[in-house]
């Protein structure tokens, strides 16, 4: 497929720093939620899972997004909004997930959430498509959402429903090991004390709810990734330790298996993704995965003057390429 930067995409000044991209939106951008509806469904190992519908309409549209958010995001955070405000205008039904633990309560097992989780998407995406109706389906994922939509795509394609047409991702750290390298350095210092902030919170909770499974010694000195997900994300999610979680969830392997027109968008200043995150071999070799490479848009950033960013319009006509 071609790969190359996409020289439509020209943010004005100061937008065309990596770091700006990645902060304004969080900091700066306005955005409501809107008039979706919460709905909480069952999973199949007796958890629950909270997501939002944003309907196009008064009733079911014929076409579907299904967006999974980033790391310590949510549902309601600017950037799946700003996705799902754009797609609805466009006459398409949007559903944003939450991964467990990430819509304002503890889920009820020991597990959260990590970046090769799978079987939440599936069961969001399966219920989706049952309540609704719809003939046609999407998937939209930013950065570890991101992740886990590849992942999901190319783990056992057989297993994707056919309903599904399409798919686009952004700012996605499909080599989690060199990711997370990346982010440790000082550059990077404020993302990575904001992500590690709201992780242990969640292990001080899980920690109160299943006091025989963990404990929060030496939580509180854990600044970077590697230590906490050794003690944490490993050992509750079935993995030998953090070395092995990276490499068995890491989307980057999964890509050449991918069967439906996906399109992955990586800024070439984005601060927290490695030289490995950019897969040009893995695009020039598939027929379905279509790699951009933008210079600008930082991380999950892609701003430009006016209410709809550029990620949004992206996403809107790939999908509309596609047959969506």
């Amino acid at each position: 497929m071609p790969i190359g930067t996409v020289p439509s995409y020209q943010p004005p000044f100061p937008f065309i720093y990596g770091h700006v991209q990645t902060l304004y939106p969080t900091l700066l951008r306005k955005m409501q939620a809107g008039g979706c509806r919460r709905q909480r469904i069952d999973t199949p190992d007796g958890d629950f899972l909270d997501i939002d519908w944003h309907l196009a309409g008064q009733g079911y549209a014929e076409r579907v997004v299904v967006v999974s958010h980033g790391l310590e995001g949510n549902s309601r955070k600017k950037y799946p909004l700003g996705m799902a405000r754009h797609l609805n205008s466009q006459g398409w039904d949007v559903v944003c997930l939450n991964f467990r633990g990430c819509s304002g309560e503890p889920n009820l097992l020991p597990r959260f959430y990590h970046s090769g989780v799978t079987d939440d998407l599936h069961t969001v995406l399966c219920h989706t498509l049952q309540t609704g109706g719809y003939k046609k389906a999407a998937l939209i994922g930013f950065s570890m959402g991101g992740n886990q939509t590849l992942k999901y795509l190319g783990e056992d394609p057989a297993k994707v429903p056919t309903e599904v047409v399409a798919a686009v991702t952004f700012s996605v750290p499909c080599d989690l090991a060199n990711a997370s390298r990346r982010l440790d350095r000082l550059e990077n210092r404020l993302y990575m004390e904001y992500f590690m902030k709201g992780l242990r919170e969640k292990v001080r909770i899980k920690a109160q709810m299943f006091p025989d499974i963990l404990d929060t010694q030496g939580l509180a000195g854990m600044r970077t990734f590697l230590p906490f997900d050794d003690k944490y994300t490993a050992p509750i999610h079935g993995f030998k330790d953090a070395r092995d979680y990276y490499t068995k969830c890491a989307s980057l392997q999964f890509l050449p298996s991918i069967k439906v027109p996906t399109l992955l968008v990586q800024a070439k200043d984005d601060p927290f993704l490695a030289d490995s995150c950019y897969p040009v071999k893995e695009a020039e070799a598939s027929t379905y995965l279509h790699l951009e490479i933008p210079s600008y848009g930082g991380h999950v950033g892609f701003m430009q003057p006016g209410e709809v960013y550029w990620s949004e319009a992206r996403a809107a006509k790939f999908l509309e390429d596609n047959d969506i």
